[in-house]
């Protein structure tokens, strides 16, 4: 469970300075309009995504605490969801990159 639990703390210490890196490329690059389309998906798939990885870090902290008590059994399918829409959020991220555009 330790593995875990390491994993999980960077991961949850790693979404501060992807959401301030995405806030501030919005203002300076896009100069801060309105958000619309796939960039609002992008900004809405990335708060879910570090919401799921934050209430992971919690659970498996909580279990940590307590010491004798496991994770419970439902944090997979969390864990998973957290998956899901952590690849929306970098699909979603290729398209606003422009990496998908033809020449």
């Amino acid at each position: 469970m330790a593995a875990g639990y390491f994993n999980l703390s960077l991961a949850a210490l790693s979404v501060f300075p992807a959401i301030l890196t995405g806030l501030v490329a919005w203002q300076w690059q896009l100069e801060g309009p309105r958000l619309k389309g796939i960039l609002l998906w992008h900004l809405l798939s990335a708060c879910g995504s570090a919401l799921i990885i934050w209430s992971s870090w919690w659970i498996y902290y909580r279990a940590q605490r307590a010491q004798r008590t496991p994770p419970p059994k439902w944090r997979v399918a969390l864990e998973l969801a957290g998956v899901l829409i952590f690849m929306l959020t970098g699909h979603l991220g290729g398209f606003l990159s422009g990496v998908n555009t033809n020449p």
